[in-house]
């Protein structure tokens, strides 16, 4: 039977026929069978800039509005989700009941409101967790129990929203977790990972190979966002200490933009190191670039709220071994456990660098360990294998 699925996702992408997103792979995915409808932000939240279009495709795409904010933490963001909340409940009570609600989350106005809604109306509701707020938020400030105050009524918010879903999925085991503690309706989630189909993927690296690099130079490269949560600042130390040892240390490719692009090619320039910022490139480009380095970088920043996240997919799909500062037992589990690179101390640059040492003096480990994190991808990455299991989720058929 056809249903009528709306998929809330308020951090929606470009929706250009390159984009990568997860919800949008999903849309495709089901409107041959039922009639989909995404329901996004007109405020780009990656280039903090309004839209009107999209890429023509066979569901309807609908912006509501939002006034925006210039950063990720600021206050006008939480006044501009408060407004993209009240828009979504406004939407929602004109258009017709679908039949299933599917929300991203976070942010978390929105999703109260579907999901209040969906209470209300009897309509089915699938939530499916990106990231952890406020936790997120909480590793910005140093005072916990004053930050735990402040934050109280976002854990509200989101528990609100966990407790109502009829069915649970997220992008890690760890977000699982944590929206099951207050839910008393589902015995048990649906983890899947964000993930990346690599037949696209594959396709773009082939068609953007990197033609410049000289023969015989190493490449280290990290693909994502340039804020507080990742620490390119002990990476670039790492590199700092290897030079300052008498090696050569790989070129550093920087692909991603963020609120702390500057600061970080301000570090870099102190270091006197070469290093490449891309900034943010579209999917197909980035995917090339990425396949053109020979070792990856993970640098999480200690105490973050992330788990298995965009970047692993990546990663994982470019066949290159991954140097992993993040602290979550979840994915340093699966470093280990595919052998595909290594694990390092958190904010350890003297760590950092002499496992990265290790991967620069042995091309046939970098080889090893880097089919190694291929066959992780293929096995736990892609697309056309996990998202099946969305999608049963979504249409009630598991």
């Amino acid at each position: 039977m056809a249903l009528d699925i709306v998929i809330i996702s308020h951090f929606g992408d470009s929706y250009s026929e390159t984009d990568n997103d997860r919800f949008l792979y999903l849309a495709k995915t089901l409107c041959p069978e039922h009639q989909v409808e995404i329901v996004t932000s007109r405020f780009m939240h990656t280039s903090k800039t309004h839209r009107s279009t999209a890429a023509e495709w066979p569901f309807r795409i609908t912006f509501l509005d939002e006034p925006g904010y210039p950063c990720n933490v600021c206050l006008q963001r939480f006044a501009s989700h408060r407004t993209w909340g009240n828009n979504v409940k406004r939407y929602l009570e004109t258009r017709k009941k679908p039949d299933v609600i599917y929300c991203a989350v976070p942010s978390l106005t929105g999703p109260l409101a579907a999901a209040r809604y969906c209470e209300k109306n009897d309509v089915r509701f699938v939530i499916d967790v990106q990231d952890l707020w406020p936790e997120a938020f909480q590793m910005v400030f140093s005072a916990p129990v004053l930050s735990g105050l402040v934050f109280y009524p976002f854990k509200a918010l989101a528990d609100g929203i966990y407790k109502r879903a009829d069915a649970v999925c997220a992008v890690s085991r760890t977000y699982v977790q944590r929206a099951l503690s207050v839910n008393r309706k589902c015995s048990e989630g649906t983890t899947v990972f964000l993930g990346t189909n690599l037949e696209t993927f594959d396709g773009n690296a082939k068609n953007n190979p990197v033609t410049d690099k000289p023969p015989g130079e190493l490449w280290l490269g990290y693909c994502g966002t340039l804020g507080r949560s990742y620490d390119l600042t002990c990476v670039l130390d790492a590199l700092a200490i290897l030079r300052d040892r008498g090696e050569t240390p790989p070129r550093f490719i920087v692909m991603g933009d963020g609120p702390l692009k500057e600061t970080f090619e301000a570090y870099a320039r102190t270091k006197e190191l070469d290093v490449l910022f891309t900034g943010r490139l579209p999917y197909d480009k980035m995917c090339g670039m990425l396949c053109g380095c020979d070792i990856t970088v993970n640098p999480i920043t200690k105490a973050a709220a992330a788990s298995i996240i965009n970047k692993h997919a990546d990663y994982a799909a470019s066949g290159l071994p991954v140097l992993n500062t993040q602290e979550c037992p979840e994915y340093r589990d699966m470093v280990d456990e595919y052998r595909m690179g290594f694990n390092c101390g958190s904010s350890d640059a003297d760590d950092l660098a002499e496992k990265l040492q290790i991967l620069m003096k042995d091309g046939a480990l970098r080889a090893e360990m880097g089919g190694n994190a291929r066959r992780c991808a293929e096995e736990r990455f892609d697309r056309r294998n996990t998202y099946s299991h969305l999608v049963d989720v979504i249409t009630g058929t598991t």
